[in-house]
């Protein structure tokens, strides 16, 4: 089993347990940051009004990225857009806010529920993940 499919399995028994909402994303996170090396931080952030703001997270230290305006930055970015946006050199992005030197990459997926009448009232916020790499 591959490290992607065996971190998969393992989300998905997380998310189909019951819980708390805030302990299956602190979970997450740390699969997430657990099982792949070359992510050296990783964070979801969660939709407030128009804006993101930091939930849980595992890393060497705290972004000071704690709120996003939506739309800005790569995390807001892919949050108005519903895309995920993977970044190869963040140096070279101008929307990338700046929260490690050694950080190379990012990639940030977009995250909903399944259940609210419109796309709106589902959108959690992204998952991000920078990579040394």
């Amino acid at each position: 089993m591959s490290a992607y499919s065996g971190a998969l399995e393992a989300i998905d028994r997380i998310l189909n347990r019951s819980g708390d909402a805030d302990d299956v994303l602190r979970q997450v996170v740390s699969v997430l940051h657990d099982r792949f090396d070359h992510y050296s931080w990783v964070g979801i952030y969660l939709v407030e009004g128009d804006d993101l703001v930091l939930g849980p997270w595992q890393g060497p230290e705290a972004t000071e990225h704690v709120r996003i305006p939506i739309g800005q930055g790569i995390c807001g970015a892919a949050a108005a857009s519903g895309r995920t946006e993977l970044v190869d050199d963040v140096n070279a992005d101008p929307r990338y806010l700046a929260c490690f030197p050694s950080t190379r990459s990012e990639i940030v997926v977009p995250i909903s529920t399944r259940t609210g009448p419109r796309p709106s009232d589902r959108k959690i916020g992204p998952f991000s993940s920078g990579s040394r790499c």
